[in-house]
């Protein structure tokens, strides 16, 4: 196991990189190899706390499309952590709710927010200051989504929090925030007048506290600028706008959109004073200094030598520019605020979605959409057709995770029918089928690849026969009598038509037809124990040491592969398909491993984790001990370990096949088990035994 992971020492040297305004070059690759080093010492609160701390980086960024399989990922662990019904998971919930606003999602968001909310009430304490935050984050999407007399209620709300719990509220940074956010949406209502006080009270507040180096003062001046604006005071403007944008560098770079839309309204006021004759200074005065700018002068001021005319010219385009800037700069500045404060968050962790897996999500689809599609379009046929998720996919087998679904995932599910009901209705109910909603709970539209297309979709509606056909060869199970056709499916196939989970089937045809798969006959399973029991003596037991006293290394790595393959194989035959299904394909067989063992009950449960030891150290015993951690000593110490490991996989194998009365013999080398298995054969065919 790797060192232990220290997330004291690393928040320290995150915040040094902060501190030092080094952000933009140095956080990301210090970050992610964080998270390497807590995944190696397999510490799940050191990987949350690196998570939280990627998501608030790269919203800072604005790397939204880097950040979705972060905030998921993080959600997963935290549900798998136990957090839930903690302070950390209202947290979570309002972050969760943030980021799907910022993704517009806004129904879904304000129903994170609200689940949030009477989480936040049970959590935590009337004067909580998170409580706020999560009153001043949902006035952000009331004020998006045009409700700006709730928005307005939602920030005095905070605000009243969070000065009743604040020591000093003069020089309380997220007193000055609310002001700012009030400001905004006092102005969006039209009531610049309050507006005008509460972006100054914003700034006074920064002065006093000696806080104009902070990523929220940002914020404050882009806001300052957007009251300036709309009073018409361009150059006053155009000064908070510089100077904002002289403390987003500072803070996060340029190479962000926040940086990106305050140039585009400097641009704006810039033009606006400069079509009016004033003078705009070249630089900015503020840049390197602390002084924020004077406060805001309570009306617009003609221009100096003007004449009433000029004056009412000056109101005239004034309006005209105030209408063009609309409400971008609101925008922006509300969207630095809320990403300032989500870096001082307990948990910077953000949602675009519930955590589901694609089983879970194929279920709760199938009853929202399916269940009533068929009751209403096709009430005769609602005891005919079965529902549910078989087939290819991760999401089959129940090991997909936020790395699966960047492929052929999505809301969707299969509905199967008999050959005479498909024949009447299989068109049309897979064109409704197809008219369903793209997305549900946030996940969608489907991703497939071109495999997962025409005749290799994997949901919609299917025939039973041809369904099972399109997986396997077969309408359904071979016979009994058949064994050389047993023999043709492999393992990986038969487990692609068992998987999954069938939802509905009133009929019964599907699941029949179904477990039919399940029911390799004994002979046949006899069969393919009796080959594993012999690649597992050739490949293993023979051919690596050998290969490794030769010296060929990828003949020896070659050699693993076919043990570890032939032993994965036995321990789910010998546990039986008809209770543990078969082992998949190779990419999924050690997840299925670790799950089989976990199970009461199974044989050879410790097998798996031996067969994961023998890959640790094949690297090492094939190719030599430099680079695999084996310190100059050679691929002596690894061969010892990797051929004494086949050994023990051995002989448990041996005890295993006499617990089950299929040898009486104590014979290590497998080859000479073969035998004694095939004595139990029942079927004369020559196909089921060896030569």
């Amino acid at each position: 196991m790797a060192d232990r992971f220290d997330a004291q020492a690393f928040l320290k040297g995150l915040d040094a990189i902060f501190d030092a305004h080094e952000q933009a070059k140095k956080a990301e690759p210090y970050l992610l190899q964080a998270l390497t080093d807590a995944e190696n010492a397999h510490d799940e609160a050191g990987q949350l706390t690196v998570l939280n701390e990627i998501m608030g980086f790269y919203r800072s960024q604005s790397r939204h499309e880097d950040n979705q399989w972060m905030v998921q990922r993080a959600l997963e662990l935290a549900a798998h952590m136990g957090l839930e019904d903690t302070e950390a998971w209202t947290t979570t919930l309002i972050n969760a709710a943030t980021s799907m606003r910022a993704a517009k999602r806004y129904d879904q968001a304000e129903d994170l927010y609200r689940q949030a909310l009477d989480s936040a009430l049970k959590t935590y304490g009337p004067a909580d200051r998170r409580l706020a935050a999560l009153h001043n984050n949902l006035s952000i999407l009331y004020s998006e989504t045009h409700r700006l007399n709730k928005a307005e209620a939602e920030l005095r709300e905070a605000l009243r929090i969070i000065e009743a719990s604040s020591v000093n509220a003069d020089q309380d940074l997220d007193v000055a925030s609310t002001h700012t956010n009030l400001a905004l949406t006092l102005l969006e209502e039209g009531k610049k007048e309050g507006a005008t006080a509460h972006a100054r009270k914003a700034l006074e507040i920064y002065r006093n506290g000696h806080l104009e180096h902070s990523a929220h003062y940002a914020s404050a001046l882009a806001g300052y600028a957007q009251v300036c604006y709309h009073n018409s005071l361009f150059v006053d403007a155009v000064d908070a706008y510089r100077h904002a944008l002289a403390v987003i560098e500072e803070c996060y770079g340029t190479d962000n959109d926040y940086y990106r839309v305050t140039v585009a309204n400097l641009e704006d006021a810039v033009k606006a004073a400069e079509e009016l004759g004033m003078k705009v200074p070249d630089e900015n005065p503020y840049e390197g200094n602390a002084e924020a700018p004077a406060a805001v002068p309570p009306a617009a001021q003609p221009v100096a030598g003007a004449d009433a005319q000029d004056a009412d010219a000056v109101s005239e385009d004034a309006a005209s520019a105030d209408a063009a800037q609309g409400t971008q700069g609101v925008d922006a500045a509300k969207t630095l605020l809320e990403d300032a404060q989500s870096r001082d968050a307990d948990i910077n962790a953000a949602l675009s979605r519930p955590p589901m897996t694609g089983l879970q999500l194929a279920k709760a689809y199938w009853e929202a959409y399916g269940k009533p599609l068929i009751a209403e379009k096709y009430p005769e046929y609602q005891g005919r057709i079965a529902a549910g998720l078989v087939g290819h996919g991760s999401e089959c087998y129940g090991f997909d995770d936020e790395i699966s679904q960047d492929h052929d995932f999505g809301p969707g599910f299969c509905l199967w029918l008999t050959a005479e009901d498909y024949a009447k209705i299989g068109e049309q109910l897979q064109a409704d089928y197809e008219a369903l909603p793209q997305t549900f709970q946030g996940y969608g539209p489907r991703e497939q690849t071109a495999r997962a297309q025409g005749a290799g979709r994997r949901v919609g509606v299917f025939e039973i026969g041809q369904f099972f056909e399109s997986i396997t060869g077969y309408p359904q199970a071979p016979a009994e009598d058949a064994p050389h056709e047993w023999l043709m499916l492999d393992e990986a196939t038969l487990a692609a038509a068992t998987n999954g989970q069938v939802f509905a089937d009133p009929l019964g045809r599907f699941s029949k037809v179904r477990q039919g798969f399940k029911l390799m006959p004994q002979d046949v399973v006899l069969s393919l124990i009796s080959r594993r029991l012999g690649m597992i003596a050739q490949a293993g037991q023979y051919n690596v040491p050998r290969m490794l006293r030769r010296g060929d290394g990828a003949a020896a790595m070659l050699s693993i592969d076919e043990f570890v393959k032939a032993t994965a194989s036995l321990v789910f035959l010998i546990n039986t398909p008809t209770a543990v299904g078969y082992l998949p394909y190779y990419k999924w067989q050690f997840a299925a491993l670790r799950k089989l063992s976990r199970r009461i009950a199974t044989m050879l449960a410790d097998v798996t984790e031996q067969l994961e030891k023998v890959l640790r150290l094949s690297s090492a015993a094939c190719f030599g001990g430099a680079g695999f951690g084996e310190g100059g000593k050679g691929a002596g110490p690894a061969i010892d370990q990797v051929t004494a490991t086949i050994d023990h996989i051995c002989a448990e194998i041996v005890k295993q096949l006499k617990r089950e009365r299929l040898t009486e013999s104590d014979e290590t080398f497998l080859e000479w088990q073969r035998p004694y298995v095939e004595e139990h054969i029942v079927s004369s065919n020559p196909v089921l035994r060896s030569l």
